[in-house]
């Protein structure tokens, strides 16, 4: 097995092949959603939590029907009622996991750092939904199985990154995963919504649709993240639409087989036109959902097998006196 993670943090710290790895069992539960009973048991005994310290209605779906496909006994803590709204920190909130004994733990935070922070301290796998501005890295697989499966390969491809690059998690995973998948990533939009240090991911940036989307085969569409923005970024939604928001004017400048993407959820007429949005000809928007529940099945059956071996080397070591390997 390539993967060897204990976490799943981001998609920095992963190798292609482990990126590969888990795609292609990723696959597998594609097969196995569509079919009539969408039931396995790979998780069976283990208990899953998820912390949700934002709300998101469509990741936190996800993980749960995918973690109740595999047999887990799955849980949702309700963060917005939680003590953390009480005074309580973090790491007190990582002992009392401890003491429930999770086995794998899903956690969305709007400060970015704070799911690596709990992996530090709590006894299970963690996997990370989204934390502040760092990363999503499950949104950025499931977009890249997406892509495989409509492109046929995830590799020396062109693809358009659109719009609030800056507040953006889901476009840095993307960026990091695309390029360790030797892709050839755009972005596109303002000035305003470009983070400041974007040379670092040796892209090309475009501040204009048309000149960016010209030949490329992916067209990935971001939200504006307005909860984010603490300033004017833009002057207007309809200045911005009028610019930025993808057509069938500026679609017509990619490949006639272009795909259309969109992490969800769409501000319809603001980033994206409608009728785009809904062209089953292009727009593979409802697929990334349906990817989304296999790639989390994917992520969460190869970190239990890693949580279950190094559980098991920790009995032997116990039982032998040595020292269990890190």
């Amino acid at each position: 097995m390539n993967f060897r993670q204990k976490h799943l943090l981001g998609i920095e710290e992963l190798h292609p092949l482990e990126i590969t790895e888990i795609l292609d069992l990723a696959d597998t539960y594609v097969d196995l959603n569509r079919s009539e009973t969408k039931h396995g048991d790979v998780l069976k005994g283990l208990t899953q939590i998820n912390m949700f310290f934002e709300n998101s209605t469509r990741t936190q779906a996800s993980f749960e029907i995918a973690g109740k496909r595999l047999g887990a006994d799955v849980m949702n803590m309700a963060m917005q009622a939680s003590s953390i709204k009480k005074g309580e920190t973090l790491i007190d909130t990582a002992l009392t996991l401890n003491a429930m004994h999770p086995d794998l733990l899903v956690v969305r935070h709007p400060h970015s750092g704070a799911v690596n922070l709990l992996a530090e301290k709590v006894n299970c796998a963690v996997l990370n939904a989204g934390d502040g501005r760092h990363e999503h890295p499950t949104q950025a697989l499931l977009d890249a199985l997406t892509i495989r499966r409509a492109k046929g390969r995830l590799h020396r491809l062109n693809i358009a990154i659109c719009g609030d690059i800056a507040h953006s998690r889901v476009a840095r995973s993307n960026l990091l995963l695309l390029g360790k998948m030797e892709n050839r990533v755009r972005l596109i939009g303002p000035p305003t919504l470009m983070p400041s240090q974007i040379g670092a991911f040796g892209v090309e940036v475009y501040q204009d649709m048309e000149e960016g989307l010209k030949d490329v085969d992916v067209v990935m569409m971001l939200r504006l993240q307005k909860e984010r923005m603490d300033g004017g970024f833009i002057p207007s939604e309809r200045e911005y639409y009028h610019r930025f928001g993808l057509d069938a004017e500026k679609l017509a400048f990619a490949k006639p087989d272009a795909i259309v993407m969109h992490p969800g959820p769409m501000n319809r007429g603001v980033e994206i036109d409608g009728t785009i949005a809904d062209d089953i000809n292009r727009s593979v928007i409802q697929d990334q959902v349906e990817m989304g529940v296999a790639v989390r099945m994917a992520a969460m059956d190869l970190l239990a097998r890693n949580l279950r071996a190094a559980r098991a080397d920790q009995r032997a070591a116990g039982r032998s006196g040595e020292p269990a390997h890190a």
